[in-house]
């Protein structure tokens, strides 16, 4: 299986048109949060529309899974923590959402939604302990977040990333964590896109400005990851790589 990760288009229309154009070649897209961009001029209704329209052009082409990210909220839910309504929308479509899990290929693909508070922090651990898979199934996540304190949440001055999610990576032992959010954090001195914890890869594909998005190629049979970003690219052996509190240092300038 071939998956694309990305994440952080906030509303670049030509990072969406490169996408519709690389998709087919791929088993599974994941974009990993930020569809939309809260400082944008254009009004937020307005991004939702045109987002669910790109997402509809994606869906012939590969299986889409979609999570929220912090750009992403449009409503007031429980407790008055925002949240992403509009992504149940996208689910009309055929696309996997916030709260969805997806079996394919001996995997076992569980979306997470953004969230606010402690209300929504707890539907989060509640989602995983109900959507954990049987044994022998590869469980990767979709979270927008990555773990605090790891080189894929450095932004080059200090981490960026979700406090929680260490430790649910180690209860749970998923096999990876598909991220974005921390835009620079392949970019910095002494941040990194791939990190190993508790066992788990985690990925942030990261962000920069330009025709199409920074991005990761996961080829699960060849047991190879590839970043691809314009400075160039990357790649990851998965089973060769010894897992470290550490990252590799990529030696690369933010583009934006």
């Amino acid at each position: 299986m071939r998956i694309l990760l990305t994440a952080d288009l906030h509303y670049s229309l030509r990072q969406w048109d490169w996408l519709c154009r690389a998709a087919g070649k791929f088993d599974v897209v994941v974009h990993a949060g930020d569809f939309l961009d809260v400082a944008a001029a254009v009004d937020l209704d307005v991004q939702i529309l045109v987002t669910l329209k790109y997402l509809r052009r994606l869906q012939p082409e590969a299986q889409i899974v979609a999570a929220s990210g912090n750009h992403d909220l449009d409503r007031e839910g429980p407790g008055g923590e925002r949240e992403a309504g509009w992504m149940s929308r996208a689910r009309r479509l055929g696309i996997q959402v916030d709260g969805d899990s997806l079996d394919r290929d001996g995997c076992r693909f569980t979306v997470f939604p953004w969230w606010e508070g402690p209300l929504g922090r707890a539907r989060v651990f509640e989602q995983m302990q109900r959507s954990e898979p049987p044994p022998g199934t590869a469980w990767i996540w979709v979270y927008h977040a990555p773990p605090s304190q790891t080189p894929v949440s450095w932004t080059g001055k200090e981490w960026f990333g979700d406090v929680y999610l260490g430790d649910w990576i180690e209860r749970f032992r998923p096999r990876m964590v598909l991220a974005g959010h921390v835009h620079h954090a392949p970019f910095a001195k002494g941040g990194s896109w791939v990190h190993r914890q508790h066992g788990a890869w985690v990925f942030n594909a990261g962000r920069q400005i330009g025709p199409w998005p920074t991005h990761v190629r996961i080829d699960l049979e060849g047991q190879l990851a590839t970043w691809v970003s314009l400075a160039g690219q990357e790649d990851c052996q998965l089973e060769e790589r010894e897992e470290s509190s550490g990252g590799p240092e990529a030696a690369l300038s933010p583009t934006d």
